[in-house]
């Protein structure tokens, strides 16, 4: 049905009213517009009326006999012939109750009596419009349907015809990734011997490399191995015994190794082999020894009994690395000095490196074996506040006691830790161990209930998927509030800037656990970062406390860092003072706290209990040592004890 066609068919209205005036009028006034107009005088008649010559539009009045206007709505909309004709409700009765009823029913207007005819005259008007409106969609959805149907049977189709083409062009395509297959096995093969070639064997070398830097505990090791002799049998027996000498090599050379393990040759009478998954040195040792050892072993070529033996270096890998060509470059170097060695031996790349690996690989094991027999130890730094000279207080500070080697730096081993994964497992045991001795302390020292301790925390705790957790777990163990709880991290952790991170952060302080940047100004700093992170503390590297009574500069860098950080609200920890002055100058900028020998170096439980307990700080000037002859002097006597009654 067109536009056109349905503003040429007058619309058919039914009345309904028991009042013959009212019939009358709205009779005569609808016709004289050109509508097509039938009466009722009731319900009974208006339904059986619409049922034989549906109307367009229904005008009802309410109050009938027999059977009231909402009855007959109701019945007109339980049928599906009438349920969709549109019905305006004539009512004397201007009850909002009445209204709301009408529409509750199905009905689309409502016009209040006595009526005012241009008002009906609006209403029905707009109502057939909307009802054009109607018809005139459902019959564009028609005609789209139809379409839709056409074009989806010539889909069908174009398919039918697209999937025999396509069977004929698979056939092909198979064909040719045949022929690309051997091709590219041509360009990454030796095509005298069939192992890997330069380029095959450098980009697995690429992936061992990679590994090794998100998977600390994967190991490799790169052998370059260069026939004794060669050039002296190619000449002498031929071209031909050479080739062959070759291809047995290759095949000595498999049997020598692993499944997982590749060897390759790269040129001439040069092999290289690439072992992965190795445990240490001596995995890597025992295999050069068993090559080195074959390869002494004579060759049976036809009617030929060829020797040749083979010089080796070796390469273990390491994160140092960027690219694989350096590996090779390396091995390449230490299979020269075999042979300038000796020939038929093996050489580890540059002896320092070889001694460096080994301690490395058995520091690595000591490591581990510390982890499991409690080897570690945490002492405690207090952390004073600089105007009462209370410990407010203590970062919490691990200690490695080595049973041979005796106390081991944390920077020997806390990088180690974090190179291999195994910080995660030490780094729980430093949050257990602080928390649950925080926890000794809140109840042995009920009088000081906001005593907290800070925990250095590495960037690959925080982003491993179970550091939250663990967090929460520890804390719900010991038992101590985590706004007793700081976290100390680096601003180059920050500077990272990323969502992960900041996810990370805002979930901590989600938990009321407080956030330091420790050794703030050590690194590259960047002070935008600083207001989009939620920190609470910072702490001032030592290297700028440590010189600012001798340094204008340092001093004002230190007086910029404290007037920033307080700017936005955040408290200050100056780490590293060791003098009077230096604290005295600490002061007057407004640092909240302070730290370093001048209070005291870490101590044990024990220590750390004598210091809560006596609620004061002695200072340690007898370890006081002037670091230049250039600085200011510290106070006289007199006054170093006047500060201390003070303190």
């Amino acid at each position: 049905m067109k536009q056109e066609l349905i503003n040429r068919t007058p619309n058919k209205i039914l009345i309904v009213d028991d009042v013959a005036d009212n019939l009358r009028l709205l009779s005569k006034t609808l016709t004289q517009q050109g509508y097509q107009v039938r009466c009722a005088k009731s319900g009974a008649i208006a339904l059986m009326g619409a049922y034989k010559d549906l109307p367009d539009l229904i005008l009802l009045d309410i109050n009938m006999p027999e059977m009231n206007g909402y009855e007959v709505c109701q019945k007109f909309k339980a049928a599906p012939k009438t349920a969709d004709i549109p019905i305006i409700f004539l009512s004397a009765q201007d009850d909002m109750t009445d209204k709301v009823k009408a529409f509750e029913i199905g009905g689309v207007d409502f016009i209040s009596k006595p009526f005012r005819i241009q008002e009906v005259l609006l209403r029905v008007k707009n109502q057939l419009h909307l009802q054009a409106a109607k018809a005139e969609i459902r019959h564009l959805n028609q005609e789209l349907e139809k379409r839709v149907k056409h074009r989806t049977l010539e889909l069908e189709t174009a398919n039918k015809q697209l999937a025999i083409i396509n069977s004929q062009l698979q056939e092909k395509i198979l064909e040719r990734q045949n022929i690309e297959k051997k091709l590219l096995h041509d360009t990454l093969h030796d095509g005298l011997t069939g192992l890997p070639n330069r380029t095959l064997f450098m980009k697995r070398v690429q992936i061992a490399l990679d590994k090794s830097k998100c998977d600390f505990d994967y190991k490799f090791a790169v052998l370059f191995i260069d026939l004794d002799r060669f050039k002296v049998i190619n000449d002498s027996l031929g071209h031909l015994v050479g080739d062959h000498l070759l291809i047995a090599c290759a095949q000595r050379l498999q049997k020598c190794l692993g499944d997982q393990d590749i060897v390759a040759r790269i040129g001439g009478d040069e092999f290289t082999v690439l072992l992965e998954n190795i445990s240490d040195l001596h995995d890597t040792l025992a295999v050069a020894d068993k090559i080195v050892a074959k390869f002494k072993l004579p060759f049976k070529l036809g009617s030929h009994m060829v020797t040749t033996t083979a010089s080796m270096g070796i390469v273990l890998g390491s994160t140092e690395y960027q690219q694989s060509s350096e590996l090779l470059r390396d091995a390449d170097t230490a299979m020269y000095r075999a042979k300038e060695g000796g020939k038929a031996r093996h050489e580890i790349f540059n002896e320092q490196m070889h001694i460096q690996a080994i301690k490395r690989l058995e520091l690595e094991n000591d490591f581990r074996q510390a982890l499991k027999l409690n080897q570690f130890t945490l002492f405690y730094q207090p952390i004073v506040r600089l105007i009462t000279g209370q410990v407010d207080g203590f970062e919490a500070l691990v200690r490695w006691h080595h049973p041979t080697k005796g106390l081991i730096s944390p920077n020997d081993f806390i990088p180690l830790a974090e190179e291999t994964g195994l910080i995660i497992p030490l780094g729980e045991w430093i949050l257990n161990t602080a928390f649950h001795q925080l926890s000794i302390w809140r109840h042995k020292f009920p009088n000081y209930p906001n005593i907290n301790i800070s925990v250095n925390i590495t960037v690959n705790q925080l982003k491993h998927p179970d550091f939250l957790a663990t967090i929460d777990r520890i804390l719900a163990c010991n038992q101590v509030p985590a706004s007793s709880i700081k976290l100390e991290i680096t601003e180059t952790m920050l500077m990272q800037d990323s969502e992960q991170i900041m996810n990370i952060l805002s979930q901590i302080k989600t938990r009321g656990i407080q956030l330091c940047i420790d050794d703030f100004g050590k690194g590259f700093s960047s002070l935008s970062y600083l207001p989009r992170f939620p920190i609470d503390i910072l702490k001032i590297d030592r290297s700028f406390v440590s010189f600012m009574d001798c340094d204008d500069n340092n001093f004002e860098v230190v007086r910029t860092i404290i007037s920033l950080a307080h700017t936005l609200g955040i408290k200050v920890v100056s780490e590293g003072i060791e003098k009077i002055t230096q604290l005295e100058q600490l002061q007057s900028l407004g640092s909240e706290f302070g730290q370093g020998f001048l209070f005291s170096r870490p101590l044990n439980p024990n220590s750390a209990e004598l210091m809560i307990s006596a609620n004061t700080v002695q200072l340690e000037l007898e370890n006081f040592h002037p670091r230049s002859s250039n600085c200011r002097e510290t106070s006289n006597k007199t006054d170093q004890i006047k500060y201390k009654k003070i303190i």
